[in-house]
């Protein structure tokens, strides 16, 4: 870890909450944008891709700042254990968006915090208290309302989606990546740390998905497609990567996975902004549940 990473905890504390809340935002374009493409092209297709364009764009960054440090190559292990938590993530996200709304993918995100909070004490033994605990409740049973889509009968029966089912999976790999980061780096900076990791999930996705890329008509997809490929390459691949990785070594576990509590809220925003339907009024209820969680978590 930096040795200045808590150098000024109030200032670099200030600095991690800004960066998640950025990326709370910036994620649920993702959301928004893949539910409407998500069964135009292959889930590994899509990812390998706007990999490789986003470990590129770091690239030519870290290039600029000096390169990459010798020492980062050390236990080179490390970045396949982080990229292979993004690429289970990513792929199951965008299965999970064929046939789950993307206001309720993002509900099953918000799953994350409580899990992150178990990762998290698990391998850096952060604890947690009461509070954080009643929070983490409080925002799971908002996630679950409107995952259920405010339907009592079909929460009761516990009827999941089969495409929130697929994302479930993918958000648990989410969730173990947060403390992980903390838990694997060495002192190498955020910048350089951001592009390992991407470039090992590329690599694996290039393996994994080498027979829908070959498959892929790409001179045949529609503009729609490309816009978010480049979206999720360059903003919701490289740039959340980076905000994840400097937020996870100046907050704990926890208080990060906090801001995917905001999750739903941004979507909401955005699928109005695409012209989507807006969810029942009582889906609202989970998400107000949500903005409590989160007011919670982050009180010191």
């Amino acid at each position: 870890m930096s040795s200045t990473a808590f150098a000024d905890p109030s200032a670099e504390g200030r600095r991690g909450h800004l960066a998640m809340l950025a990326f709370s935002a910036l994620v649920a374009g993702s959301f928004s944008l893949g539910g409407q493409i998500a069964n135009e092209i292959a889930p590994t297709a899509l990812n390998a891709t706007r990999f490789v364009i986003a470990a590129v764009a770091i690239w030519a960054v870290v290039r600029v700042r000096g390169g990459v440090p010798g020492f980062a190559w050390a236990a080179p292990w490390r970045y396949l254990i982080l990229g292979g938590f993004f690429a289970v993530y990513f792929v199951t996200m965008f299965e999970g968006l064929k046939t789950a709304p993307p206001v309720s993918a993002a509900a099953v995100f918000t799953l994350t915090p409580v899990m992150s909070a178990g990762f998290g004490w698990l391998m850096l033994r952060q604890g947690v208290s009461p509070r954080i605990v009643a929070a983490l409740g409080i925002g799971a049973l908002g996630a679950l309302w409107v995952i259920f889509r405010a339907d009592w009968a079909a929460l009761t029966a516990f009827e999941v989606g089969r495409g929130e089912a697929i994302f479930f999976w993918g958000c648990v790999a989410h969730a173990a990546y947060t403390p992980a980061v903390r838990w694997l780096n060495r002192g190498e900076p955020v910048l350089v740390f951001t592009l390992l990791t991407l470039s090992a999930c590329a690599g694996i996705l290039l393996i994994y998905g080498a027979g829908d890329i070959l498959a892929t008509d790409w001179m045949g997809l529609r503009p729609l497609v490309w816009v978010t490929l480049i979206y999720v390459a360059l903003i919701a691949s490289s740039t959340t990567v980076f905000l994840v990785q400097y937020a996870s070594m100046r907050l704990p576990s926890a208080k990060v996975m906090a801001y995917t509590y905001l999750t739903p809220s941004w979507v909401l925003l955005w699928e109005l902004a695409l012209g989507q339907p807006v969810p029942p009024g009582l889906v609202l209820v989970g998400v107000g549940l949500s903005f409590g969680a989160v007011a919670l978590l982050l009180k010191e």
